[in-house]
């Protein structure tokens, strides 16, 4: 791609350098001090002591709430309960016990974060001070990879970190981009140890769902040196395996049986073409209608003689187009494995006792694969030239609530279909900070950093096995709603019963699709601060802070994945498949199958040299790979290019009112952005596109901290804050803030979208209120209020529109000569589009409570609780068309309305254990959803951990985890946003155990 050239950013470059070269010369003067955390004011330092080595989960509480209570704006802090051992095996799981967040999981592990209600894409992420993003990939139905402005937190070890900080509500000096909260992560250095430090720890990790065992391990050494202990160095590493299973039932989403769109095909066959086969006394399709024949054909038919009343009248049921469906009903099997290596490097130098430089290096490389197995059938997802639904005949039906929970079906297209991913992230952050007190009052601090992820999926391979006009298919979900007893109708097993289909055969035809894709992303960050202590209660900050954030995907695919080679003489589907078993356990109701073929993708690819990236020269063995000159893989090539710069001016104020202590800070942040975008549009010939958008923002902030009585704080907060446009998922070829369209016009799914590089930012005014008690030691009942006006919101819009309307809203992008062959002017496509809207309010409060109970006699008075619940509230205005004429009223998407957090936990000299509960609401994921659905969302979760640990010696611990022991689902649906909830993914992945030993000294 070519590489975008601005004149105003060199320009902005220029100025910034003189700004922060004086910063520079300022800092490495003589004389200074210097806190030991990352490049950050004294608000935003929660563990600013000496030295921070703490041992034991009661001792991590106590430090967490003693930080919380020291700073001045409301936020939350988790520390380490030893060296290298955070109190959670994944950082988002450590994160989600703050009151207030929530998280979302992949594959059995915690991967993004919602805080109060705003997710990911709402939430700013720092690592050692700096702002940095790490992207990784995923299931599909979990979001898939990485492409937006959220942060993946399994990309790292939990071990590399020494604490985590939620702040919640803005300060001047704080960086703009947030809505719901800024996350800081900091790993360790050698100044927060005094001398030679060591700890190793080792694990064994157990999967109950795969049955196999995984190794997990640590290591910290850190030491100082010199006459005073002037300088130091410190190096961490981390690395774990991981193979675990996914199992369950999904449908890719429900849709109206008879209604035509972008995935159905407008009703089922008549029964009156149908007759009795008097070879197999079963029902087959009427010969005279021809096999793949139209819908008119279907339609036309005269009743049979043997045709009955009944299937008359489940027909009439099953078209009724108030009823939904599942499109793509299915089990499926996902074999996940994992390596993830972490390491951190510190080197520290402090030559006075006023000044210290520190250099952070953090590494990590995440490799996994993934294979996913299903067995699905796949007619009633797609239209008649694609040999779907209108070509399936009903013999018997049952609705109920509007679902047709129960069908016999004839002439279904049965597929089993085999996807394999190597997936790879590779995240590199290195970062400079120089620290120093010109003098007793005046003190400056410099950094720059840069944090680069680089993530890669170059094996993304589909093939499919498949089975035409199966007779005799049903599905029953009257037992279980999330789990069917599905009849295939035929032998899943037998490869006699299974057809290779090459591209001379009718539809539906097998498939190989090559899709190797992947997005970089990098942060170049440059900071200059000065503070002056104007008076004894008064200090003054300033400081200039520069930006630059890139993000360019790519994406390459076959030109028509449903083009494949015809077995060779002497080749049956026996040489290419293999059988999956074992399937199920205590997942599948009886009468469903628990194993099947399934194509074998190594011999496939030996077969065909699909990774030649070459044309075989074999009919159908074209294997060549494309990009911009391919319309299907067009909309996932594209970069941002986004430069920040931004002032901010703060007073920070410690005095007595009334002879009550206040303190605080207010002040103001000025930032202005801009925006540079580039991708290639799938329509118009694949031209490439380029857009501007520049926007400038002024965020006023106020903290205010009283102590009205000794060991109660009120605290108060009122900020303007901002958050930058999603970027959009370009696998999809869906771009939000790339000026390109895209229209896949060749079946079976329709779907166009159209980008805006001209979308204004989330802005909103916030207020937060809260009163905490710390009432005892270690102990604190708190309860916070906020609201969040959201003045300015952006939409993702998802709207059936036929084509003649695509062409009425952007004529050049959607001109009537791009509709052509399985396309037509009244085709039915899925628009999705990024608008700016109103918004509206969000509220809502957070209660906790934590206390150890020593008050208790004997054992008792080792034990303790940490608890905390958050309920909140949003009320968004959602455009339910293309023009937004009319509106849907519903929540904020990912926000769950009501979260809690519970751990009981008992410790004394040598005996550790707890056991915590997580619990999240339901939420909604699209609004309006696909399909004809109004919402689409997932179901509520309750995820239950324990651990426990023994301690040997002084330096020998023994430990034991346990994850996930309810083994929760993964339980997604589609709907009416009232009573139809029609499950989408149900999906679970067994409980995980660690058992292992630490050492340290």
């Amino acid at each position: 791609m070519q590489a975008i050239q601005s004149g105003p950013r060199a320009l902005r470059r220029t100025l910034f350098a003189g700004a922060s070269g004086l910063a520079v010369a300022l800092s490495l003067g003589v004389g200074a001090a210097a806190a030991q955390t990352a490049p950050q004011d004294p608000q935003e330092g929660p563990t600013q002591v000496d030295e921070i080595i703490v041992t034991g989960f009661r001792a991590s509480l106590s430090a967490s709430l003693d930080a919380k209570r020291r700073e001045t704006n409301v936020v939350d802090v988790i520390v380490a309960e030893d060296i290298a051992d955070f109190p959670d095996l994944n950082l988002a799981e450590s994160i989600q016990r703050v009151p207030g967040v929530a998280i979302d999981r992949d594959a059995g592990e915690g991967r993004s974060i919602t805080v109060r209600g705003l997710g990911a894409d709402f939430t700013r992420t720092r690592i050692n001070g700096m702002e940095a993003q790490a992207t990784a990939g995923g299931t599909d139905s979990s979001g898939g990879a990485n492409r937006g402005r959220g942060f993946d937190f399994n990309v790292f070890a939990s071990e590399l970190f020494q604490s985590i900080t939620v702040r919640k509500t803005a300060a001047a000096e704080t960086e703009e981009g947030s809505l719901g909260a800024t996350v800081d992560l900091q790993a360790s250095r050698p100044f927060d140890y005094r001398g030679a430090t060591a700890a190793l720890s080792v694990q064994g990790g157990y999967n109950d769902l795969s049955e196999t065992w995984s190794p997990r391990t640590a290591l910290l050494l850190s030491n100082t040196f010199g006459q005073n202990d002037e300088f130091g160095a410190l190096v961490s590493v981390a690395y774990s395996e991981r193979d675990s299973l996914e199992e369950g039932f999904s449908s890719v989403r429900w849709a109206p049986a008879a209604a035509p769109g972008s995935g159905n095909s407008g009703g089922f066959c008549s029964p009156f073409d149908y007759d009795v086969d008097p070879t197999t006394a079963g029902i087959q399709r009427n010969p005279s209608s021809g096999n793949g024949a139209s819908a008119t054909n279907c339609a036309t038919g005269v009743l049979r003689p043997t045709n009955t009343a009944s299937n008359n009248a489940a027909f009439a049921l099953a078209n009724d187009p108030n009823v939904f469906i599942p499109r793509l009903p299915r089990y499926g099997r996902l074999s996940h494995t994992q390596e993830r290596l972490g390491v951190t490097g510190a080197f520290q130098w402090r030559p006075a006792d006023t000044t210290l430089f520190s250099l952070d290096v953090l590494y990590s490389k995440l490799d996994a694969t993934r294979q996913e197995d299903f067995l699905e059938a796949l007619s009633f997802s797609r239209n008649a030239a694609a040999g779907g639904q209108t070509q399936i005949g009903v013999r018997d039906a049952v609705v109920e609530n509007n679902m047709l929970v129960y069908g016999l079906f004839d002439n279904v297209d049965v597929r089993s279909e085999s996807r394999f991913d190597v997936l790879s992230t590779e995240f590199l952050q290195v970062s400079l900070t120089a620290q120093h007190d010109f003098s007793d009052r005046l003190r400056g601090s410099y950094y720059f950093g840069r944090a680069e992820s680089n993530f890669d999926n170059p094996i993304q391979t589909t093939v499919t096995l498949d089975r035409s006009n199966t007779q005799g298919y049903s599905w029953d979900f009257r037992g279980n709603p999330d789990a069917p007893v599905i009849n295939y109708g035929f032998d899943v097993t037998d490869p006699a019963n299974w057809q290779w289909r090459p591209s001379t055969a009718a539809v539906p035809r097998s498939e190989i699709r090559l899709r190797p894709n992947g997005v970089d992303t990098v942060f170049d960050s440059a900071q200059a601060d000065l503070e002056y202590d104007a008076q004894e209660w008064l200090t003054v900050k300033t400081g200039v802070n520069w930006k630059s954030y890139d993000s360019t995907s790519f994406d390459f695919r076959r030109t028509d994945e449903t083009v494949v080679p015809a077995l060779p003489p002497g080749v049956t589907v026996a040489d290419i498949s293999n059988l999956l078993t074992g399937f199920g356990t205590n997942l599948i109701p009886g009468g469903t199958d628990s194993s099947w073929l399934r194509p074998d993708l190594n011999a496939i690819a030996d077969l065909f040299d699909i990774y030649c990236n070459c044309d075989t020269g074999v009919p159908g063995g074209d294997f060549r790979l494309t990009s911009i000159t391919n319309g299907n893989a067009r909309g996932g090539n594209r970069s941002i290019h986004e430069e920040d710069l931004a002032f901010y001016l703060q007073a920070d104020f410690n005095l007595d009112l009334f002879s009550m202590p206040v303190r605080g800070n207010v002040g103001v942040r000025q930032v202005t952005t801009w925006l540079e975008a580039e991708g290639y549009s799938s329509t118009g010939g694949g031209t490439l596109v380029q857009g501007e958008n520049e926007y400038t923002d002024t965020l006023p902030s106020l903290n205010l901290t009283f102590e009205p009585v000794e060991d109660l704080l009120i605290r108060f907060g009122a900020a303007k804050v901002m958050a930058r446009p999603q970027i959009g998922n370009t696998l999809a070829g869906t771009n939000y803030l790339v000026p390109t369209t895209s229209l896949a016009a060749s079946g079976p799914n329709f779907t166009a979208s159209i980008g805006n590089v001209k979308l204004e930012p989330f802005r909103a005014n916030t207020y937060d209120l809260s009163v905490e008690w710390y009432f005892a030691e270690e102990s604190l009942l708190s309860f916070a209020y906020f609201y969040k006006d959201i003045d300015t919101y952006i939409q993702i819009l998802r709207q059936d529109l036929p084509y003649t309307a695509l062409t009425a809203l952007n004529p050049s992008a959607f001109a009537p000569g791009f509709c052509s062959g399985a396309c037509s002017p009244t085709t039915i496509f899925q628009l999705t589009a990024a608008v700016n809207t109103e918004g509206g309010p969000l509220k809502g409060f957070e209660v906790s409570y934590q206390q150890p109970f020593r008050f208790l006699p004997g054992p008792l008075g080792n034990t303790g609780v940490q608890l905390n619940y958050t309920h909140v509230e949003s009320e968004i205005d959602y455009c339910a068309n293309a023009l937004c004429t009319a509106f849907q009223t519903d929540d904020l998407i990912n926000l769950s309305p009501q979260s809690w957090n519970a751990t009981l936990y008992y410790e004394d000299d040598k005996f550790s254990a707890r056991v915590s509960a997580a619990s999240r609401d339901g939420y909604i994921q699209n609004v309006p959803g696909r399909n004809g659905n109004q919402v689409e969302g997932k179901k509520e979760t309750l995820n239950i951990d324990a651990s426990a640990s023994y301690q040997l010696t002084d330096q020998v611990e023994v430990t034991f985890e346990a994850l996930n022991l309810t083994d929760e689902e993964n339980h997604q649906f589609v709907g009416d946003g009232a009573d139809r909830e029609s499950t989408s993914v149900y999906h679970h992945t067994g409980r995980q155990y660690f058992i292992g030993a630490r050492y340290r000294f």
